[in-house]
């Protein structure tokens, strides 16, 4: 079936304008109970899980592992971007907040399971409506696990590589650590002695934590932030810095966790201390990912396009069950610009990958 892509369209007008930052769970809910509604009409059975989120099942029944679907609501633009970045259509592209990075995902999918007609694969379909995924899942992890350890495979709606019809068949780990260091203040003139500068212990720790890298084997380390002391004529007494860690594998995440646990300041009277760690393990391209990749290139070949297969860096919803169940990410709209201003949608190939996903949902 080919979807009516003006009905896609005034979906997802409805969703990008009821804008729902991560940080404001009142407006991510909206959008959540938009999509309740979708979900209930198409004869979900809706349940309210801890944490915030949503989960919509299709035809499940118990008699069969069912085929999960993951989803998040919230965005990362804040309330009242609308009025700078409108929601739009401009050629073959729709532009707004949230468009590519996820709601037309989440229309598309819904159409998806509209074109099945009721007719659910073995043990249906259950999806899962997160609201916290661009600030790292801390309250829908638990959820998201669970369902993936009963599910045959994972389908995760989050958009293909940018500007491509490219799937991610993996994912790296992400991490983030927090070094903050608390010296001795003292008087920079008078008594630079009596200090003990947290500056200067920190900007040896950043070379140190950099060198962690191994860009060879997908390791990045960067310190992105940095912040410290009071005034030019004081010997700082603190200072902090932020550090993103991207790993292709589990063994890096604890050679890199190694590493930063054992920094030591040389400075004995600077005390060190450290928060943080991997917030999502690698995505790894094991033998699940790799059949469903083949099944999916398969069926695109069959309506007519080509899809290829990436690892990237960026972390999704998708680091989690990809160790649990076999997983396959970017199944949803084209476009480009996640979390920029030129943030689209291309409408040109957009319904070629709802076909794709519903032809997926049938035969998976």
């Amino acid at each position: 079936m080919q979807p009516d892509l003006q009905a896609m369209l005034a979906d997802l007008r409805a969703l990008v304008e009821i804008e729902s930052p991560s940080t404001d769970p009142v407006a991510v809910s909206r959008v959540m109970d938009a999509v309740e509604g979708r979900a209930k009409g198409l004869g979900a059975v809706t349940h309210a899980l801890p944490g915030g989120t949503r989960r919509f099942d299709f035809g499940v029944d118990g008699a069969g592992q069912p085929i999960l679907v993951l989803t998040h609501a919230d965005t990362v633009w804040p309330t009242g971007t609308l009025g700078t970045m409108p929601f739009r259509v401009e050629g073959d592209r729709v532009y707004g907040p949230g468009t590519y990075d996820m709601k037309a995902g989440i229309v598309g999918l819904l159409h998806a399971l509209r074109a099945l007609g009721g007719e659910w694969p073995r043990g249906g379909v259950q999806v899962l409506l997160t609201p916290d995924e661009e600030v790292g899942s801390h309250s829908s992890r638990e959820a998201i696990e669970a369902a993936a350890r009963g599910a045959r495979a994972v389908l995760v709606v989050e958009p293909p590589v940018a500007d491509t019809h490219a799937l991610k068949v993996g994912r790296k780990g992400t991490g983030y650590f927090r070094l903050t260091f608390h010296g001795v203040a003292s008087h920079a003139g008078n008594k630079p002695e009596e200090g003990a500068s947290a500056i200067t212990e920190a900007a040896r720790a950043v070379l140190e934590v950099q060198a962690l890298a191994r860009p060879e084997v997908g390791t990045t380390v960067s310190v992105g932030l940095i912040r410290g002391g009071s005034a030019a004529n004081v010997i700082p007494a603190e200072c902090v810095f932020d550090v993103d860690v991207r790993v292709s594998t589990l063994a890096e995440a604890d050679r890199v966790e190694a590493g930063v646990a054992a920094l030591r300041p040389a400075d004995p009277r600077v005390r060190l201390e450290v928060t943080g760690g991997l917030n999502r393990p690698p995505f790894e391209r094991g033998p699940g990912t790799e059949a469903l990749f083949k099944q999916a290139q398969a069926i695109a070949r069959d309506l007519g396009f080509e899809v290829g297969g990436e690892v990237v860096g960026g972390g999704s919803d998708g680091n989690f069950t990809a160790p649990l169940a076999p997983t396959l990410d970017g199944l949803g709209a084209p476009g480009d610009g996640a979390h920029a201003a030129h943030e689209h949608v291309r409408l040109d190939r957009w319904p070629d990958h709802v076909r794709l996903l519903t032809r997926l949902l049938r035969e998976v």
